[in-house]
């Protein structure tokens, strides 16, 4: 193992890992009690041997007794050290399942923390893979690995000191013999930490690769990218089975350099102990005692270096994982919240920039994705955010409801700075409608109670009412208990977009944001949309994120950006008159419909 001390070292790594999974450590007193007694049996053999050698054979003579003596004694001491060295074992896999288990369910909760910037630095794949492969890498280790560093290590240490006491000389030659395997092993483990690292970065690689494709299976098919597509995981696929190829062939070296070193240190013990002789004092039986003794030293070391690679994999995603709960989760919830005013709520932005590398404050072109955006909006209004592709709109509303926190300035609601605002108050009373809300598998009202928990069936039903979708509702095969599939596909677009306004509303929050709800919707569809938007918007502050600009026409007021900027504010009519930028849109938006100008709804 590496030794170093350093925030990448092996042993920091392990012991920043016990302090975050605590389980490990539970009674480990009693496991190492119980290993140290396996280990002891394991001693008690060979020094049988010896007083059966020494005592029970005297030229031509056997005392059958003394050696049929030993012998039951040896058995006892075989069956209590086999006893106990089962239930150190089974003692470690318990709490090793325990521990990856929280550590599990930790990370995953973290990960559900962190900031809208760093899942999208981090990557979504990769993320997955912590929680997976990471996590079953350390599974495998504590299955097998981690209980032969236990165990073994145990026995190394008493054997050790057993050899000691029997002949200090022949312990010496074994342990200057056996010493050279200790370089060799720390020689080919600093490059098998590289080989892991790597193996794991590719393995990630991968993974976020696999999942995009899967991700977006129909639009490969329908563009016919299927080619191009599978390429990328084929290129992905190779990179990581050569990393992991590379790791193997470093690990694969362990297990024979383990073994050339055990016959070279037997070997060595058997030539000294012969040219010493009797004269020396040891005994026939001693050195057979010693011989075995030896064996007993160096089985763990082979079986150490069995191990040794599995080790390194699993420390190497020890790592990664530890390096993803060193990431502050975001935003944070702050350590003396503000309490929120009751009744409707007023939004404002002061000052904000933001991108999405929060590390260097910059988004992937090198540009900040907001800069210098202020504005207010008044409790109860509507106000609609429009502009082009990329212009910041949505970032903007992601920070509104704070998925994310402003690289520079701030947001307040009711007053109070959404730094001060505890998280789950915050997402009590604002709410995000996003383009394309997530529908879990299951039913319809599997997707709305958990909205607010403890909803009964016919709040749910009154609720479709109350937005004027009961017709809807009505017109599905099973109603309530109609089943959306995986991602929601089996409802359409527009479906689910009712499904996630309906949530809003059990949700019951004083601020909404609405990221385009009537987008990519039939004309039907977004009739229903537009009601029932006009429903939920009563008394409650709402931004909608605005794509056809139909909507910025019916709010109290528009903003405009353009390249994370706000560069206009005012009502339709007025921006209309000034001939801005939003007279551009509107009339570019005129025209590719082709229609007249929204009547009111």
């Amino acid at each position: 193992m590496n030794t170093q001390s350093g925030p990448g070292g092996a042993v920091a790594t392990l012991t920043r890992g016990v302090r975050t999974a605590p389980e490990l450590t539970r009674g480990a007193g009693v496991t190492l009690g119980l290993s140290l007694v396996g280990a002891a049996g394991r001693i008690v053999v060979p020094v049988l041997i010896q007083q059966a050698v020494d005592g029970g054979i005297s030229g031509d003579r056997v005392d059958v007794g003394r050696v049929a003596r030993l012998c039951i004694v040896g058995l006892v001491v075989v069956i209590v050290a086999a006893i106990a060295q089962r239930e150190a074992m089974r003692r470690l896999g318990v709490r090793s399942e325990h521990a990856l288990y929280g550590l599990r369910v930790r990370l995953f909760d973290h990960i559900h923390r962190l900031s809208l910037a760093e899942h999208a630095e981090e990557g979504r794949g990769a993320l997955v893979g912590r929680v997976t492969s990471d996590i079953e890498t350390m599974t495998q280790f504590f299955s097998w690995g981690g209980i032969a560093w236990l165990l073994d290590s145990t026995l190394m240490v008493l054997v050790a000191g057993v050899m000691l006491a029997y002949d200090w000389v022949l312990a010496v030659v074994a342990f200057i013999v056996a010493a050279p395997l200790a370089i060799v092993l720390r020689a080919v483990q600093r490059r098998l930490i590289r080989g892991y690292d790597l193996a794991r970065e590719r393995n990630a690689e991968f993974m976020s690769q696999v999942g995009e494709m899967i991700t977006a299976s129909a639009v490969t098919r329908a563009y016919e990218a299927r080619p191009a597509a599978t390429r990328r995981v084929l290129q992905a696929a190779d990179r990581r089975a050569r990393a992991f190829v590379r790791s193997s062939t470093i690990g694969a070296f362990l297990f024979p350099s383990g073994e050339v070193f055990s016959v070279l240190t037997v070997g060595a013990v058997v030539v000294v102990g012969v040219l010493r002789g009797p004269s020396s004092g040891l005994t026939s039986g001693a050195l057979i005692g010693f011989v075995f003794l030896t064996y007993r030293f160096l089985e763990p070391i082979a079986e150490i270096t069995e191990v040794l690679d599995q080790t390194q994999a699993a420390v190497a995603g020890f790592r990664r994982i530890l390096g993803v709960l060193d990431i502050p989760a975001g935003p944070p919830s702050p350590d003396h919240p503000v309490p929120l005013p009751g009744g409707s709520l007023d939004v404002r932005i002061d000052g904000v920039d933001f991108g999405y590398r929060p590390r260097l404050g910059l988004d992937e072109d090198g540009a900040l994705a907001l800069q210098g955006v202020s504005m207010s909006i008044a409790s109860g209004e509507q106000v609609a955010l429009v502009g082009a592709t990329g212009s910041g709109k949505s970032t903007l509303g992601r920070l509104i409801v704070r998925l994310a926190d402003p690289t520079v300035g701030h947001i307040s609601i009711g007053g109070v700075d959404l730094r001060d605002v505890a998280n789950d108050d915050l997402r009590e009373r604002v709410m995000l409608v996003p383009q394309d809300p997530f529908l879990f598998d299951t039913s319809i009202e599997g997707n709305l109670v958990f909205a607010r928990p403890g909803t009964d069936h016919d709040a749910i039903t009154a609720a479709f009412d109350e937005l004027g979708l009961a017709e809807w509702l009505a017109a599905l095969p099973d109603g309530l208990a109609t089943e959306v599939g995986e991602r929601g596909e089996q409802l359409s677009a527009g479906e689910r977009q009712l499904v996630a306004l309906v949530r809003a509303y059990l949700a019951d929050p004083d601020v909404l944001l609405l990221d385009e709800a009537t987008s990519a919707v039939d004309p039907l569809t977004e009739t229903r949309l537009a009601h029932a938007l006009a429903r939920l918007a009563t008394g409650r502050t709402t931004i909608a994120i605005a794509h056809r600009l139909s909507t910025a026409a019916r709010a109290d007021r528009v903003g405009v950006m353009e390249h994370g900027r706000l560069i206009e504010v005012g009502h339709h009519d007025a921006l209309i008159a000034q001939g801005g930028v939003y007279a551009g849109l509107f009339a570019a938006w005129m025209t590719a419909t082709e229609s007249g100008p929204p009547g009111p709804t």
